[in-house]
């Protein structure tokens, strides 16, 4: 039988796509509703420097991290294959035993209220802490201003995914932050879609459009609620840290790769 090349090529983008390999047909953004920031990562080279900043250094940025944080480094964060790719790695650097990368949208594009969606694949192995999250574009004071945690995983607890906000009133530090997790089995072998709806009223936080954490603005006060203000985007892969690390770093699983296929923000309905 003969297969004209177009069906050829049709399988094979249709094999990509299931691999997840290639941005597809189905993954552009949604025609029907209002995109007012996003990436896809479809150029090479280092991250669109319009869009992304980084957060440098090695101090732990308060979590007790053991990473480096480099920038403007291709071994740590890259664009190839329609990819995002934030590498953490095991090298001696400034102090530090590892490098990557962390970065983020601040003094580059901020918003309040509306729905992020990340598509990504994680890192796995002990001492891997990949995230999606964001705070306010004006932080002054940490719990205070808020954070929002859109998707972190840590490896020594492989396929759980949280979702979690923390304020002045609700925070880890007293242990009262408000958080929820689900199971995702596969979530460092396939790309799965983490996404949060912010409004004035509630915050939900899906992955692959199943919802399961919701926080909800009853007590319409500063301390409860701080999202009444524009907030900034952070994707980083920490190794390391007070929760990542908590049960001790594996050496033998670097280098490792944390793939995000695209960053979208809509507007609310």
């Amino acid at each position: 039988m003969k297969i004209k090349t177009q069906h050829i090529f049709h399988i094979i983008f249709s094999a990509a796509c299931i691999l997840s390999v290639t941005n597809c047909a189905s993954n552009k953004p949604d025609p029907n509703r209002k995109l007012i920031w996003n990436d896809e990562f479809n150029t090479k080279g280092l991250p669109d420097s319009s869009k992304w900043n980084y957060d440098v250094g090695g101090h732990g940025f308060g979590n007790e991290e053991s990473q480096f944080y480099t920038k403007d480094r291709l071994e740590n964060a890259r664009v190839e294959n329609g990819n995002l790719v934030i590498e953490a790695r095991k090298e001696n650097w400034e102090q530090s035993k590892y490098t990557s990368a962390r970065l983020l949208t601040r003094g580059k594009f901020s918003f309040q209220y509306g729905t992020v969606e990340v598509r990504a694949k994680l890192p796995k192995g002990r001492g891997t802490w990949p995230a999606i999250w964001m705070m306010s574009e004006n932080m002054k004071k940490w719990p205070d201003d808020g954070e929002l945690d859109i998707m972190e995983h840590v490896g020594y607890n492989q396929g759980y995914i949280h979702a979690s906000v923390h304020t002045k009133k609700y925070n880890h530090i007293q242990g009262t932050q408000k958080t929820d997790t689900i199971l995702v089995k596969d979530a460092s072998e396939k790309f799965h879609v983490y996404k949060a709806d912010w409004t004035p009223e509630k915050i939900d936080v899906y992955v692959d459009d199943k919802k399961y954490f919701t926080y909800i603005n009853k007590e319409k006060n500063n301390e409860a609620w701080p999202f009444d203000r524009p907030y900034y985007i952070i994707l980083n892969l920490a190794v390391g840290g007070f929760w990542g690390g908590k049960e001790g770093i594996d050496d033998s699983i670097f280098p490792q790769k944390y793939y995000i296929d695209y960053v979208r923000v809509y507007q609310n309905k």
